[in-house]
């Protein structure tokens, strides 16, 4: 539910986003630093106020009944910025470089029942601030809340009406800003009568210190009062789990598929030449397995123009993920923020749409399709429109309650643009040169006209046993780091192990690519060759089960609560959940038509 009513001034609160440009401005706490002298103003900036629990359901200062100027002015903002959440507006602090200041008044309010229970409400629901001091962000609660006892029950919210800010500096820059409440009496909102109005007066203090420290990278993480929690670091036993689970995973892959394959193929090749001087169909009568479906095995799938937009998406997305992680184990992205990475992730989603054109339209003329328009039209509408009707739901409901997660409508166009002049037409010419450069696809095996009768399947090599076999698997091998992935997305916890996230996206790339090939040969085994689409299901259903985590996660891995953080979590996790279905199946598909034509290769035939 919304407790915070529209802002003063709401019209002036969109001014700065009509000036966005991608990748403009830095994020706070990048090494972004100004030089100042002694006696120098320094702005403060108020930016926006939440449940502690709620990451994603934020709202701007300025909707609580604060201190507020006449006149709101607001700072322009890169797009990450905006993405994250970000309103910065400048506040009625006044700060000087060096220049201790002790119990300033800031101003004096009154505020009515109506506003009072606003602030209470927010107490309760534990909403903390956010302000920005030379781009570096500092965070505090907005009030205090005891309960004690159980007969009788105290139930107590006081409101801090004064706060101590600490600076930290060396030579001419600010190292460390940090905002505390420590020997602060709150004071309480309990007791005001319905038509009663409360007298507030808002003061503040501020202290400079010098420090030996020279760069905010060399401090310390977990020296900033630890608001959020600190850093996550390095679980080498969830990392060892995964490395023995791979290595025993693909190592029995491996030795067992090479075996039996190998087995396979001196049989059959030694019954090629003991029964060539029989007839093609007395060969026929006496062979079993993958063999005999080798007129079958490449005849094309229906909906083949679906499956190379699955095809093309997926590359997309694969490029899409190891460049982000790549750009991060270069330290392009700052830590402790996510807008950085949001507006990465847009520019490379936009220049990676030659990837899904080319791949699509490259394999959909090998599989001998004609509407090669209609191909590129359905490949760059796979993800974006899903994408964009999942969002269209998730910012109608952050715009109904007013948070600041509601895009403007300046950043739409803006992202419409991008995407138009950018994602659309890179989409088209990579499908052009994806069809100018498509050979035939030079089957190793040729396709009869009449499609082979499929024997009756056991329950175990069916769709469903194939799709949950080949999703767990994948599934299991990330678990456990998918857990900290999932607290830092939804939760408070701060990533920075992009090596490891690396290691771990290569396993389960290459889990994925193991676990097709084996359902695939036993597919084939029984003598099925419906195998082009199973590829894509089987290993693809890891999306199925990210997203069931993803339902575990929030209903007992998280506090979060509300109709606004709900919509968000879920409408997002469903997207995340068909990007990996795109991902692995891309990879699965691909695996799989490679193990094919190698095992149908080596293969003798008459």
């Amino acid at each position: 539910m919304t407790i915070l009513g529209h802002p003063r001034s709401w019209s002036c609160q969109w001014l700065p986003v009509l000036i966005l440009l991608l990748g403009t401005g830095h994020e706070p706490g990048v090494e972004g630093v100004t030089h100042y002298k002694a006696g120098d103003p320094v702005i403060l900036y108020v930016n926006k106020v939440g449940p502690y629990h709620n990451p994603q359901e934020t709202y701007h200062y300025y909707q609580l009944p604060v201190c507020c100027p006449e006149k709101i002015r607001h700072k322009s903002l890169s797009l990450g910025e905006v993405l994250d959440g970000d309103r910065m507006a400048e506040s009625l602090y006044e700060i000087r470089f060096r220049e201790n200041v002790e119990k300033r008044i800031l101003c004096h309010l009154q505020l009515s029942s109506a506003q009072v229970e606003q602030l209470r409400q927010a107490i309760e629901e534990l909403y903390y601030f956010e302000f920005v001091v030379d781009d570096l962000p500092i965070r505090g609660f907005v009030g205090y809340m005891e309960e004690s006892g159980f007969l009788p029950h105290s139930h107590k919210i006081g409101l801090w009406t004064h706060l101590d800010f600490h600076l930290e500096f060396h030579g001419d820059r600010i190292i460390f800003a940090n905002v505390s409440v420590r020997d602060v009496k709150p004071h309480s909102l309990d007791g005001l009568q319905p038509d009663e109005f409360l007298r507030l007066t808002h003061t503040y203090s501020v202290r400079w210190s010098e420090t030996s420290v020279e760069h905010r990278s060399d401090r310390r993480r977990g020296d900033d009062g630890g608001f959020f929690p600190r850093t996550l670091e390095i679980h080498w036993l969830s990392i060892i789990n995964s490395m023995v689970l791979v290595f025993l995973l693909v190592g029995f892959v491996a030795v067992i598929l090479m075996r039996v394959l190998r087995n396979d193929l001196a049989r059959y090749n030694l019954d090629e030449e003991t029964t060539s001087g029989s007839s093609g169909d007395d060969f026929d009568q006496g062979d079993n397995g993958w063999k005999i479906i080798h007129t079958d095995v490449f005849r094309f799938p229906p909906y083949r123009g679906l499956l190379c937009a699955v095809l093309g998406v997926g590359a997309q997305f694969l490029a899409l993920g190891t460049g982000i992680i790549v750009m991060a184990l270069l330290g392009m992205f700052n830590v402790h923020r996510h807008g950085s990475i949001n507006s990465a992730a847009i520019l490379l989603y936009a220049l990676t749409c030659c990837i899904s054109g080319y791949v699509s339209s490259h394999f959909y003329r090998q599989i001998g399709g004609e509407r090669w328009v209609w191909n590129i039209i359905l490949t760059t509408s796979l993800f974006s429109v899903p994408f964009f009707l999942t969002w269209s739901v998730v910012n109608s409901v952050h715009w109904a309650n007013g948070s600041t997660q509601a895009l403007p409508a300046t950043t739409i166009l803006l992202l419409l643009t991008v995407w138009l002049l950018v994602g659309f037409p890179l989409t088209v010419i990579g499908g052009i040169f994806g069809k100018n450069n498509a050979s035939s696809f030079d089957a190793p095996c040729r396709t009869k006209n009449i499609a082979r009768e499929i024997p009756s399947q056991p329950w175990y090599k069916s769709t469903f046993i194939h799709m949950t076999v080949g999703g767990f698997l994948p599934f299991s091998a990330i678990s456990v780091e998918l857990y900290y992935i999932f607290a830092t997305v939804w939760g408070r916890e701060q990533y920075t192990l992009y090596g490891i996230l690396f290691f771990v996206f290569a396993i389960l790339l290459s889990v994925g690519a193991c676990i097709s090939i084996a359902l695939t040969y036993f597919q084939l085994s029984g003598e099925d060759y419906r195998w082009w689409w199973r590829s894509v299901l089987s290993v693809g259903s890891t999306g199925l089960f990210i997203f069931l985590y993803s339902v575990f996660y929030y209903a007992r891995r998280s506090n979060m609560s509300g109709a606004v953080q709900t919509v968000e979590f879920f409408g997002y996790s469903l997207l995340t959940g068909y990007i990996f279905f795109l991902m692995l199946g891309t990879i699965s598909f691909f695996s799989s038509l490679k193990f094919i034509r190698y095992i149908y290769v080596n293969l003798k035939m008459d």
